[in-house]
């Protein structure tokens, strides 16, 4: 049953064990690349960069979705936008945003249309991304050859690493 479908009135159970890939669950466009983009995407994918993260659609209801996203050490996400306001909220590991370090429990607000991108720290970030719409596009807005070749670089050798990794582990504090 597609996300238009969905009855929202009454009470519903999402497993996480049945979550769609995001492409596969069909809630993301991605825009027209350049034919620089499309080069540098295709040296990416073949250096090992879909290795590198796991997105799954938890819940995609009318107006509504809720995505987990746990990108690996060093993942190389392209500078981009999208055409919803996101909120962020990391579960664990921690990211580079800008000069901002943030980590676990800290939360980011994207509005529609600001470009913007974040490195995952040293144990790689898990984050649940949440939207008030079931559709969003991606605007790639990685332009330069020099990011592509760097990026593809990172992917090549932290590809094997990537194979095996570990979610990283939730710091769970107590209060004594």
């Amino acid at each position: 049953m597609s996300a238009d479908q969905q009855d929202t009135s009454k009470f519903q159970i999402f497993r996480a064990a049945d979550a769609k890939d995001l492409m596969e669950e069909g809630c993301m466009t991605v825009e027209p690349f350049s034919p620089v983009q499309r080069a540098g995407m295709d040296k990416l994918v073949a250096a090992g960069f879909m290795d590198g993260d796991e997105v799954k659609v938890l819940v995609n209801l009318p107006g509504f979705s809720l995505t987990h996203v746990w990108f690996k050490k060093d993942y190389p996400l392209p500078l981009h936008s999208h055409d919803v306001d996101c909120l962020y909220y990391i579960i664990a590991g921690s990211i580079k945003l800008g000069t901002e370090t943030l980590g676990e429990r800290d939360s980011f607000f994207i509005p529609t249309g600001v470009p913007y991108t974040y490195k995952p720290g040293p144990d790689g970030a898990e984050l649940l991304e949440f939207r008030h719409a079931t559709h969003f596009n991606f605007v790639n807005l990685a332009k330069g050859e020099a990011f592509w070749e760097k990026a593809a670089a990172i992917a090549a050798e932290s590809r094997a690493d990537w194979q095996t990794a570990v979610r990283p582990t939730l710091n769970v504090q107590t209060d004594a």
